[in-house]
């Protein structure tokens, strides 16, 4: 199995030192405002306990998070607290993108993105890939997704 580019597990726990400072600091700031007055310290404790949580969260999240091409489909794994393997097969596949926003695009990263029959959105996204290896994959995804869906009218 295949695992994520190692700068995706940076810039993982970097959004969650960020989401956990700043929902830390707001939270006790509006209960201090709003609710009741606590201490001065409670606010950058708050933000400490809930950065560092999430950042293990985000550290787990990177080393479950599995993909492998099978021989007829894509199969991942992923989920820290529920587990969830995903069985995608090729003669499903309908699209296949690359995406890279403007975080990805700072780190270096893209993504994968598997469009299948019978779905309105998304049906798999594979996160934290090299741009090259996402190019790569995308292109074999396309060429399976083709060669299945041609052995399957047969």
């Amino acid at each position: 199995m295949e695992s994520l580019d190692p700068r995706a597990r940076v810039v993982w726990v970097v959004f969650e030192l960020v989401i956990g400072a700043v929902v830390g600091l707001g939270g006790t700031w509006l209960v201090d405002r709003f609710v009741f007055e606590i201490a001065f310290w409670v606010g950058p404790v708050a933000a400490a306990v809930l950065a560092l949580a999430g950042a293990g969260y985000a550290l787990l999240r990177y080393r479950v998070w599995r993909f492998e091409v099978q021989e007829d489909a894509v199969y991942l794994e992923r989920g820290v607290f529920t587990r969830v393997e995903s069985v995608v097969p090729f003669v499903r596949i309908q699209n296949v993108d690359t995406k890279r926003g403007p975080v990805e695009r700072l780190a270096g990263l893209s993504s994968v993105v598997v469009y299948t029959a019978g779905t309105r959105g998304a049906d798999a996204t594979l996160p934290g890939l090299a741009p090259e290896r996402a190019t790569a994959l995308r292109e074999e995804l396309r060429e399976l997704a083709v060669e299945s869906e041609y052995e399957d009218a047969l």
